[in-house]
């Protein structure tokens, strides 16, 4: 359904040591810049983008926004969230850990990446 996700920055430098760290948990590579200063990480057939705001404009965060990123376990998550807050995030809501929801057991981790951005890993637990 979804062809991309891209967030503004206004340090895509510091953007990409954060985003490194999450990738790099996740089993993903580093992002490359392409001829526009943009991010692009490529992982699992997804492209995840960063971008300087191009009408010159404060990058700003969406209130309510989220994006998800799926994990293979709990660990993975764990891994994910460390990284995240030992490269400028900030962790937010309730620790990571399992939830109960309508689609069943999940393990979600959240956080804000340096500019704000609400971002979830998520693991769908299965049930025994």
């Amino acid at each position: 359904m979804f062809s991309h996700v891209m967030v503004g920055s206004t340090d895509i430098d510091r953007s990409k040591k954060f985003y490194d760290a999450l990738f790099g948990a996740m089993g993903g590579k580093p992002g490359v810049r392409d001829p526009k200063g943009r991010l692009l990480y490529m992982h699992n057939g997804g492209l995840f983008m960063v971008t300087t705001p191009i009408d010159g404009k404060t990058a700003t965060h969406a209130n309510g926004g989220t994006i998800g990123f799926s994990m293979s376990g709990p660990e993975q998550a764990d891994a994910w969230h460390k990284a995240g807050v030992a490269n400028g995030g900030k962790a937010i809501e309730d620790p990571p850990g399992v939830r109960e929801s309508g689609a069943g057991p999940l393990y979600l981790a959240y956080l804000r990446d340096p500019d704000g951005n609400k971002l979830c890993a998520l693991h769908r637990v299965q049930k025994a």
